[in-house]
């Protein structure tokens, strides 16, 4: 069993990214009695799903899956219905409240739309772990413009130790661009049908970070926790647009000049008259 799941994450890794939730199904309906251990360690693009009772959007992974169902953060209730679904306590289902009416907060404050779920379930020594999603889709205004999401999936477990407690976070983020745009002219030598010059950037990134924070009451979890996830995802936005789209633009820099020769050229003799002023 060990082997053949390892098999199939190995093969994920190496597929393209764009391609996760396809790969996936496929190899779901291959190996069907491995699909929660598959389901479980991959992760895909977060979907945005109506919860009935409220009329408020939520998101949907595996830590909110029983079965073919997904619980709601809103009304508490299961879609399809679940009779018998796992639901968070009745202590837990009050931080978890908090929690959601927080983090929409948060979201508008730094994504400016999209859609944010909290989800919490105890655990057996006491403790509690949760998930925060957050998923913002780019849809294009027009034709040709750029399209793209950005999903964070943050994991973290919560151990209280006395007037402090104890915290470990897991974050992944999951980005997708696509630039459709073509230069003037580059579309006549275009095939028919197609855009030149379409560009597609897609990957994920996890980091894992613990630290201790003071407890004074429950709502103190969400105020450690958000602090944390704050944090985490800046660091993570710097390293995609320092190291990530920097070397991608370097590359493309390297590829294809956006200056013409002539200019460069120019620009490189006077640069040594400089030097050879300044050595004078």
């Amino acid at each position: 069993m060990a082997d053949l799941v390892d098999s199939m994450l190995d093969l994920m890794r190496r597929l393209p990214p764009t391609h996760v939730e396809e790969n996936v199904s496929a190899l779901v309906q291959m190996c069907p009695d491995y699909a929660d251990d598959l389901l479980g360690s991959v992760d895909q693009p977060l979907k945005v799903m109506t919860d009935k009772a409220t009329g408020k959007d939520y998101l949907v992974c595996d830590y909110n899956r029983d079965g073919e169902s997904y619980r709601s953060p809103w009304s508490n209730e299961y879609d399809p219905p679940l009779e018998d679904g796992t639901v968070p306590s009745s202590k837990l289902r009050k931080l978890e409240i908090a929690a959601n009416e927080a983090f929409d907060t948060y979201r508008e404050m730094y994504y400016e739309g999209g859609v944010s779920s909290v989800f919490l379930w105890d655990l057996d020594d006491g403790g509690f772990a949760g998930v925060v999603l957050l998923k913002k889709i780019l849809t294009p205004a027009a034709p040709g413009e750029p399209s793209g999401s950005w999903d964070s999936i943050h994991v973290f477990e919560a151990a209280e130790r006395g007037r402090q407690a104890h915290y470990k976070l897991t974050s992944t983020i999951m980005l997708q661009m696509v630039d459709r745009g073509a230069r003037e002219g580059a579309k006549d030598a275009a095939p028919e049908g197609t855009r030149a010059g379409e560009v597609s950037l897609s990957g994920s990134m996890t980091r894992q970070t613990e630290q201790d924070w003071p407890l004074q009451d429950q709502t103190s979890h969400i105020t450690n926790t958000g602090r944390m996830i704050e944090e985490m995802e800046i660091k993570m936005r710097n390293l995609l647009q320092e190291v990530y789209f920097g070397k991608t633009r370097d590359v493309v820099f390297d590829l294809r000049s956006v200056d013409d020769l002539e200019k460069q050229r120019r620009q490189r003799e006077l640069q040594k008259e400089l030097v050879g002023f300044i050595k004078r």
